[in-house]
């Protein structure tokens, strides 16, 4: 198994005809990926390399049975993008838009919330998400990532940090270590789906033996996410807090890492996890290690 996106999810690319979304969807068809549309307004009964274009996602979710959506559009066009395919009954949005103000974040959570509560927004500034061999929707290059194995042990990944999430699932692969699925949450101050959102779908999935967590320093969603270890997670875990060495109330490349009024320090993070039951390590690298010896007492 895996969560969120399989073999079976189809999906459209919102932004299909622009320069991001054609060579990412393309990517992601490649990868054998179900990319069954694009939309963009304006644009039906185009296509891009035989993948049909449709002016809405409404229309594209009739004529295809898409169940996922890729957007790719700017900043000042994602929230409505993410809104339209949330009426249009997609239910997994996947948003790798960087730049999108925080209060319209707000107001599109909020929104999504309140009236479409069966869609679940991935981003947005985000990477994507992949399970390996099964489906990949956003930016993540699919050969850093090792097939799940049916014996397993198989690792989980969930990670706010995009480059840090490439380099997970290449230390996994390094060690020939199968991946279920690996999310890239984002690191925007409101993200559409959270830590605790992916720990409990990996929890249940009976195909991730043990999850891997990389944070940054900024807000509360690690400590969240220990808490909800603590009461919730039996599966092994090891992690990495991006940020021990950043100053106080400097933002540090995503909207949410920054650390004020002495709190979200990746010290304090370290420590919740670390109560939690969580093997940290001090790198990546030393993350990944941890995970091997993990997975070798699960294998033995």
């Amino acid at each position: 198994m895996a969560i969120f996106v399989d073999q079976n999810t189809k999906v459209i690319v919102q932004g299909l005809t622009g320069g991001q979304g054609r060579f990412h969807g393309l990517r992601n068809r490649a990868y054998g990926t179900q990319v069954v549309g694009g939309v963009t307004p304006g644009k039906a009964g185009q296509d891009v390399e035989g993948i049909p274009v449709f002016d809405s996602v409404a229309d594209a979710v009739a004529a295809t049975g898409a169940n996922a959506s890729f957007i790719a559009v700017p900043p000042k066009a994602a929230p409505a993008a993410i809104l339209e395919a949330a009426r249009a009954g997609i239910g997994f949005v996947v948003c790798i838009t960087e730049g999108v103000p925080a209060q319209d974040e707000a107001r599109v959570f909020a929104t999504l919330q309140r009236d479409y509560p069966t869609t679940r927004l991935l981003g947005p500034n985000c990477p994507g998400i992949i399970s390996p061999g099964k489906c990949n929707i956003g930016i993540t290059a699919g050969e850093i990532a090792q097939l799940p194995s049916a014996s397993g042990p198989n690792v989980g990944i969930v990670s706010r940090s995009g480059t840090l999430t490439y380099q997970a699932l290449y230390e996994l692969k390094q060690q020939g270590i199968g991946v279920s699925t690996c999310v890239g949450i984002g690191g925007d101050p409101v993200p559409g789906t959270s830590f605790v959102d992916c720990l409990a779908q990996f929890q249940a999935d009976p195909e991730t033996h043990a999850i891997i967590m990389i944070g940054e320093i900024g807000g509360s969603a690690e400590e969240e996410a220990a808490e909800f270890i603590t009461n919730h997670v039996t599966k092994p875990m090891s992690a990495y807090i991006a940020g021990v060495t950043a100053p106080a109330g400097k933002k540090m490349g995503h909207a949410g890492a920054i650390v004020s009024g002495g709190k979200g320090t990746a010290q304090g993070k370290m420590d919740a996890l670390r109560a939690a039951g969580v093997q940290i390590g001090l790198n990546p690298t030393e993350a990944g290690i941890l995970m091997a010896e993990i997975v070798r007492t699960i294998r033995s």
